[in-house]
């Protein structure tokens, strides 16, 4: 690199933010008395890639130091200058560089990070037969649209197993809910078809409805319970009617998930695929799964890892998998011996742990303080001695825990121990994460901001069941004001926001405009006082959710030293009406420094 151009780096130096070692160079000489700083010479000082200017209408940063920029100077894989054309012209001096005109009409800001997904149940329900509450418009084209009532779902069940060419081939459907549905049992299904196996997979994801034929196909006679139930535990047994062909929470993910898995995950790699390019035309440039099935963390890798993939994606343990058969030292091992050999694009993070409260919010299972108006109760997922003696493992290992939960009840034995925890053996950033966060009371968001926990809540289970809850089972008061962010955000703590995909669309501009309007499928606003301001859900996708995951100093605001992970978008989310911002245009993405247009299809 020439003198000239280190002089020309030193008159900028003062008003850029440069990275921090980046590249390490010995000092160079400059001007006496030019200010410029060690940080900045190593940024620029050593580097071997040409430099890339990417210019934009606006570009957005997260960095509340530099909130706004025209240009961001890109080289290899990392982010070396923030600030204007000028000053990124003049941070690259002599060396090659090319200025990025193709986004200059548009907005750029940081790479959305989509922290909760889970792309083995995307691949099979998205390659599923979908009969859904909500439209799903899918990538290769299809499009479901909402049904929200019995007749027209049996109705549309009926066409579908009508239009089979192939009379024995299985049928799986994704998407039943029963409170919008009716109750589905194993006779309704009989009474469609004796003799082609049906499969219904509820809405939750936690739940399943066989017919007589498909449970046969499976190895179960309901005439014999007994030894159709042989090898399930307790906990499993009490969540499950044969009868019904109906199995729930234990019931369906320990003792039927197993033995549905060969008949249903049909083209895996296809479905994927899809779950991939849903993920990129949303604009997601990271993602994770926390709590996925381990036995297709390789045929993930190699979608999800390979050098086409335009994101990010990181692993984070079950642990209430293994807690069932492990514990102490042992549970430990179990849970690093689950990280991949060849991680690729693909790797776990380190010391981060998913555990179970209660049950699905979808399915009315999760534990609720003041029960339910029809008189059924919530579930837990996980035993409570299992739950307590597996957190107290991971939190003396020095581990992040994830803790799904969807009722107040199930935050109850989450603050619980928590608490103890932090009494017995105080931990700092512990960043303990409430996930999912569906039912809290004011008093309890309090309490977990004073134990230094941290939440990523799903805002879309505002607008899929505030109506329909207050209708049954949990009550308008209860059901308007669940997934209270505002309350979080008061409070000081670190708020994401995730899909849970396929619980809600893994679309961050989606999530966004839930949180900022918490508008319900009726179109009115349910407890508008606990709604996020647009700055708020942007961070929440952004900067929140790379915190979320330890993943801060790497990605989730546009700053010098960071990936370079953008999100281009035809509009500002700011510069819109807050009811639009799920529509706005995702342009494209960049991903550690890669261009990756959304193409129309």
């Amino acid at each position: 690199m020439t003198t000239s151009c280190l002089r020309r780096i030193a008159t900028v130096a003062a008003c850029c933010v440069f990275t921090v070692g980046i590249l390490q160079s010995p000092a160079l000489a400059v001007d006496e008395g030019a200010p410029v700083a060690r940080d900045a010479t190593e940024a620029v000082g050593a580097r071997d890639n040409a430099v890339r200017i990417y210019l934009a209408r606006e570009i957005i940063t997260m960095n509340p130091d530099q909130p706004s920029a025209e240009a961001v100077a890109v080289s290899g894989e990392s982010i070396v200058g923030v600030g204007s054309k000028q000053e990124m012209l003049a941070l690259a001096g002599d060396d090659r560089h090319t200025l990025e005109h193709r986004y200059a009409d548009n907005v750029i800001l940081p790479g959305f990070i989509e922290q909760h997904i889970h792309p083995i149940l995307s691949a099979i329900t998205l390659s599923s037969e979908i009969i859904s509450i909500e439209q799903w418009d899918l990538p290769d084209g299809r499009v479901y649209p909402a049904v929200r009532d019995r007749n027209s779902y049996l109705k549309r069940l009926a066409q579908v197993e009508e239009g089979m060419a192939d009379a024995n081939k299985l049928l799986l459907s994704w998407g039943f809910h029963h409170y919008f549905h009716g109750r589905l049992t194993r006779r309704d299904l009989d009474a469609i078809s004796r003799t082609r196996p049906i499969i219904i997979w509820h809405r939750s994801a936690h739940e399943f409805v066989l017919n007589s034929a498909a449970l046969l196909k499976v190895g179960m006679n309901t005439a014999t319970s007994s030894s159709a139930l042989q090898g399930a535990s307790d906990l499993a047994r009490s969540q499950i009617d044969l009868k019904a062909g109906h199995f729930w929470e234990a019931g369906a993910f320990d003792f039927l998930l197993p033995k549905l898995l060969p008949l249903i995950i049909g083209e895996l790699k296809k479905g994927l695929e899809l779950t991939e390019q849903y993920l990129h035309r949303a604009g997601v440039t990271t993602a994770a799964e926390p709590g996925g099935l381990s036995a297709f963390y390789a045929a993930q890798i190699a979608v999800l890892g390979d050098a086409a993939t335009p994101l990010r994606f990181y692993f984070i343990p079950d642990g209430r998998a293994l807690a069932a058969t492990h514990e102490g030292q042992a549970l430990l091992s179990a849970t690093q011996n689950l990280a991949p050999a060849n991680p690729g694009g693909t790797t776990f993070l380190p010391k981060q742990v998913k555990l179970f409260a209660d049950g699905a919010i979808f399915s009315q299972l999760m534990q609720m303080r003041e029960g339910y108006l029809d008189g059924h109760h919530g579930e837990w997922m996980m035993e409570e001695s299992i739950f307590y003696r597996a957190f107290r493992t991971y939190w003396d290992a020095g581990y992040q825990i994830h803790v799904h939960q969807n009722g107040d009840l199930g935050l109850d034995r989450v603050i619980r121990a928590l608490r103890e925890n932090m009494q017995r053996k105080p931990r700092k950033d512990h960043r303990t994460t409430i996930v999912h966060f569906g039912f809290a009371t004011p008093e309890q968001v309090e309490q977990l901001a004073a134990l230094g926990a941290i939440v990523s809540a799903n805002p879309y289970y505002v607008t899929a069941l505030a109506d329909k809850y207050s209708e049954i089972g949990i009550g308008p008061k209860r059901a308007h004001e669940m997934v209270r962010l505002a309350d979080v955000v008061e409070q000081g703590m670190s708020l994401s926001l995730h899909s849970d995909m396929p619980m809600a669309p893994a679309k961050p501009l989606y999530l966004m405009w839930a949180a900022v309007n918490r508008t319900t499928f009726s179109g009115r606003a349910a407890a508008p006082e606990l709604a996020l301001s647009v700055e708020q859900a942007l961070r929440a996708v952004t900067q929140s959710a790379a915190y979320s995951l330890r993943l801060e100093n790497e990605t989730g605001s546009i700053e010098p030293g960071k990936r370079a992970d953008f999100t281009v978008l035809e509009q500002s989310p700011f510069r819109v009406p807050r009811s639009d911002i799920r529509d706005i245009t995702v342009v494209a993405t960049v991903s550690g420094g890669r261009d990756f247009p959304v193409t129309e299809r």
